[in-house]
C-alpha cells in the first residue's frame, strides 16, 4: 500500500479512510484536520496583513503566517508518519504470542505508534494558541475562519489523544504509559476549553456588531 497520502486527491483519501484498509485511520484523519486548521489560520493572516487597521500587527501576523505554513506541512507529513508507525505494530499483532521476544517487540511498536498522534496533538495546541491571538488581531472579515480553524484543531486534538491511549493502554511498562498518557491529557484538559473559548468569543464578536 502506498503511504504517499499527500499526493492523493481528496476523493482518493476519503475513499481510503472509508475502506477496510488500516490506514489512513483516526490518526491520519486527525492530522489532515489539523493541517486544514493551520491552513485557515494562515488564511486569516493573508486577509489581514496590509489592512490599515492592523498595520501595527504586521510583524506578528507575518510570523503567525509562517508558522501556520510550517504546521500545515508538518501535519500533512504526520499522515504518513502515523501510517508508517502503525505498520510494524500490525505485523507484531499477527505474530504468535509465543514468538521469541514478542513482548519486547510489541512494547516498542506500541511506543512508536503513540508518537505521531502526540506530535499531532502538540501541533494542534500551537494552532489553538495562534487562533487565540488571531481572534484579537485578525480582520473581522476573516475572523470566522479563525473560529473554524480552532474547532478543527480542537477536534483533531481529541482524535489524536484517542490514538495515543489506544496504544498506551496495552503497554506493559505502566509507569511509561501512564506518564505519556498524562502528558497528553494535561494538554487536552488545558487547550480543549481554550479552543471553545476562542470559538465563543468570535461568535460574540460577530453577533454583537
Amino acid at each position: 500500500m502506498s503511504l504517499d497520502f499527500k499526493n492523493q486527491t481528496i476523493i482518493e483519501f476519503t475513499d481510503a479512510a472509508a475502506s477496510k484498509a488500516p490506514v489512513p485511520g483516526g490518526g491520519g484523519v486527525s492530522a489532515l484536520a489539523g493541517s486544514l486548521a493551520a491552513s485557515l489560520a494562515g488564511m486569516v493572516t493573508e486577509l489581514t496583513i496590509g489592512k490599515k487597521k492592523f498595520l501595527e500587527y504586521t510583524d506578528e501576523l507575518t510570523a503567525i503566517q509562517k508558522e501556520a505554513a510550517d504546521l500545515r506541512a508538518d501535519l500533512l507529513q504526520c499522515i504518513a508518519r502515523d501510517a508508517e508507525a502503525f505498520e510494524p505494530l500490525a505485523r507484531a499483532y499477527s505474530l504468535p504470542k509465543e514468538t521469541e521476544g514478542y513482548t519486547e517487540l510489541m512494547e516498542q511498536c506500541l511506543k512508536t505508534a503513540a508518537e505521531p498522534p502526540f506530535m499531532i496533538l502538540k501541533d494542534c495546541v500551537r494552532i489553538i494558541e495562534m487562533d487565540e491571538r488571531l481572534q484579537e488581531i485578525g480582520s473581522k472579515l476573516a475572523v470566522s475562519d479563525a473560529a473554524c480553524s480552532v474547532m478543527l484543531a480542537h477536534g483533531a486534538m481529541y482524535g489524536a489523544f484517542m490514538n495515543i491511549i489506544v496504544n498506551t493502554r496495552l503497554m506493559k511498562d505502566r509507569e511509561y504509559a501512564d506518564a505519556y498518557t498524562q502528558k497528553a491529557r494535561d494538554l487536552l484538559d488545558t487547550y480543549g476549553p481554550r479552543a471553545l473559548a476562542v470559538y465563543e468569543n468570535i461568535t460574540r464578536r460577530l453577533t454583537n456588531g
